[in-house]
């Protein structure tokens, strides 16, 4: 019988590295665009993309909305009903609840204080190289 696949949460620093820099937060990405793994987001945690894409990078409007229809597609949008608040940087705390919400395993980040906490409420905080670890060695 095989298993269901994992869900996760990809922090915006991970999907930022994997659009601008590819390496190991693009084979994650891969990996949710193959459905090999399930990649969940809420609308907030797009909106904080899109603003990133377009201040640091200055994505022009066409690519970020081909960015924006790619995650659309491939991603399950959740909308979150509880608020935490145990981090410092609330936009930390939106991928608490994100990941909450869509009953995920993982959430993947670069996050030194999301990192930090290691496991939340049963999700563990891994860096991306540390999930493809895990995601491969279960695979086997």
């Amino acid at each position: 019988m095989a298993r269901a696949p994992v869900k996760v949460v990809l922090d915006t620093n991970i999907l930022v590295s994997s659009l601008i820099f590819g390496q190991k937060p693009q084979q994650i990405e891969n990996l949710i665009l193959e459905k090999n793994v399930i990649g969940i987001t809420s609308s907030i945690l797009l909106a904080e993309l899109a603003d990133v894409l377009t201040k640091k990078f200055h994505f022009n409007e066409f690519r970020l909305k081909q960015t924006e229809k790619k995650i659309e597609k491939n991603f399950i949008f959740v909308q979150p009903t509880s608020i935490i608040k145990i981090l410092r940087d609330d936009a930390d705390n939106r991928i608490l609840e994100a990941a909450v919400e869509g009953r995920c395993q993982y959430i993947i980040t670069g996050d030194k204080e999301l990192l930090s906490l290691g496991v939340f409420k049963g999700i563990k905080i891994v860096r991306a190289a540390e999930f493809l670890d895990i995601f491969y060695k279960k695979a086997k």
